[in-house]
């Protein structure tokens, strides 16, 4: 009987071929996954998000990044893309590309049905290894409804939902709020 065998990349391979890629994809333990596309809801929300945060970023010390910004987890030498990233101060890079952030405070994901389950748990669990990662927003493409994990100085995490266009989320790490409104401008919501 013959079994197929793993091929298993190092961490290097992995970079050299993703930059040279049209496609995305992630990486833990040797192995890629490839990313799905995603909706224009999921554009559009994250469109939205940059433009808000980025006007009230833009005399500060911190950087929003989307799309094609990588973040190293070294405790377990994963590496991921975030739907939008903040960092601030002095940002690190693994290296001279600068494409591959390794300090994060705060990572935003809009939610699919495809990731929903993934984005909640394991990834979440994995973005908690980042010293610096301090702030998590969840954000449906589908309803109204956006979730908040703030970490506190003792490593627990305190959690806030959203669910009315009429809410504020307080982002802490930088002392920004962001509407609802804002967030899902332009994109049709389901009803329950």
């Amino acid at each position: 009987m013959f079994t197929k065998q793993k091929i298993l990349i190092t961490p290097e391979q992995y970079i050299n071929q993703e930059r040279a890629s049209h496609f995305k994809s992630e990486y833990l333990n040797g192995e890629i996954y490839a990313m799905a596309g995603s909706s224009r809801e999921h554009n559009q929300i994250a469109s939205n998000i940059v433009i808000e945060l980025g006007g009230k970023l833009r005399n500060s010390p911190c950087s929003i990044y989307f799309s094609d910004m990588k973040v190293k987890i070294a405790a377990i030498k994963k590496y991921t893309y975030p739907d939008i990233i903040i960092s601030c101060d002095q940002q690190l890079f693994e290296d001279n590309d600068n494409d591959i952030l390794l300090n994060p405070i705060v990572i935003i994901e809009i939610l699919s049905d495809s990731t929903e389950a993934y984005d909640r748990g394991l990834k979440f669990f994995h973005y908690r290894l980042i010293d610096s990662f301090k702030e998590y927003i969840l954000v449906s493409q589908k309803f109204c409804q956006v979730e908040h994990f703030l970490r506190q100085e003792n490593n627990q995490w305190i959690y806030s939902a959203f669910h009315t266009m009429t809410d504020n989320l307080m982002i802490h790490s930088f002392n920004c709020i962001l509407s609802l409104q804002e967030i899902y401008r332009r994109v049709a919501l389901q009803i329950d």
